[in-house]
């Protein structure tokens, strides 16, 4: 199979969907690679190294995209590479289509595009790509929050996370008990912060309070607790996701506007919507607001702040699905692999994701899928 990675182009995106130990495993089971040059500097991988790995390393997005049968990228689409997919092709990457565009959609469809959203692809554990991405985003949650909680950000309420003898830790107060709210627990806890973690699911909760040894306080969530847990937090991270949909607000601009002076919010779940409603979305070099005397920190691509890392885990988690799809091709690999085929968006001019469908009312369909053997 013809396989492209182009250099992603929007939010200043330094990961790359493919590192050099993938392409070589790819190359090494006969596919072909068409790399474009400067695709992996961002994060410290040379053209050399894809070349020495195998690929083809060409100059033009233009390129990658003509030549190719599968695409593999990392943010969702821009109209710029909107425009350059071709008729039929297979599409790898994080689509977030759920707080997109309804035109982009529209354009995918009449492409027959089949879009793979990396967030969606399941296995027996959970979220197997977006997991890797989530456990990095959890632990520079708390990286970022203690560099806004300093005297000189303006206006930060200039404590240490851990506090010290005598003096209290800073309250981290999580919202959700996933990857995210779990890494983030555990870097927080590491730091010698209080840790408050709130969710609605009673078994999560009792899984990490078992994980962390009842070093942290576990709260049932509802308005009630969401509301008190706010108010008390120095630092609020948002870590909720509901699988494939956008993100409802669980914190009102109320609730913010009852936080303490100068506490920080990392709101994670930014790339579906946010769940607190003061949030929108900033950039990794413009990455913060100051609203209600509030911190909040909104950056939908946080793991490119550790590129190379996150690129390493993007690679590892997604190469076995693009793997498949090149060695047995589209139609065996998602027979074969229910949580594959549940990542799939888009398929022969139709929408086969029902959340997306429902969103933006196009007909859904389930996926039917049919040997070519």
């Amino acid at each position: 199979m013809r396989i492209g990675i182009p250099k992603e182009n929007i939010q200043e995106e330094k990961r790359v969907a493919l590192a050099p130990a993938g392409v070589d495993s790819l190359t090494r089971s006969g596919h072909t690679i068409y790399f474009q040059s400067g695709a992996g500097e961002g994060s410290n991988f040379s053209d050399e190294e894809y070349r020495q790995a195998g690929a083809t390393i060409v100059y033009s997005a233009e390129e990658v995209y003509r030549r190719t049968e599968l695409i593999a990228k990392v943010t969702p689409l821009s109209d710029i590479e909107l425009s350059l997919l071709q008729e039929n092709q297979i599409l790898f990457s994080f689509l977030h289509l759920a707080i997109g565009n309804k035109s982009t959609i529209e354009d995918l469809l009449k492409k027959n595009i089949t879009a793979i959203g990396y967030e969606l692809i399941e296995n027996e554990s959970g979220l197997p790509v977006l997991h890797s991405m989530s456990e990095i985003a959890g632990q520079l949650s708390i990286q970022i929050a203690e560099r806004y909680l300093e005297s000189y950000t303006k206006g930060g309420r200039g404590i240490l996370l851990g506090g010290i003898t005598g003096v209290a830790p800073a309250a981290v107060v999580i919202l959700g008990a996933g990857v995210v709210g779990t890494t983030a627990a555990r870097a927080a806890l590491g730091r010698g912060a209080q840790v408050i973690v709130l969710d609605k699911d009673l078994n999560r909760l009792r899984k990490i309070d078992s994980t962390f040894h009842q070093q942290l306080t576990t709260v049932m969530a509802n308005p009630y607790t969401i509301s008190r847990g706010v108010k008390f937090a120095d630092v609020l991270i948002g870590a909720v996701l509901i699988k494939g949909e956008k993100t409802p607000h669980l914190v009102s601009e109320d609730m913010v506007k009852q936080m303490k002076k100068g506490a920080v919010i990392i709101d994670v779940s930014i790339d579906q919507g946010g769940c607190i409603e003061t949030s929108h979305i900033k950039t990794i070099s413009d990455p913060t607001y100051y609203l209600h005397d509030v911190i909040h920190y909104c950056v939908p691509n946080m793991p490119a702040l550790v590129s190379k890392t996150a690129s390493y885990g993007l690679n590892n988690a997604s190469l076995p699905y693009i793997q498949n799809i090149a060695d047995n091709g589209l139609s065996n690999a998602l027979l074969g692999d229910t949580g594959l085929a549940n990542g799939v968006c888009t398929y022969k001019g139709y929408v086969s994701n029902e959340a997306v469908a429902n969103i933006f009312n196009f007909e859904y369909r389930r996926l039917r899928i049919f040997s070519t053997n």
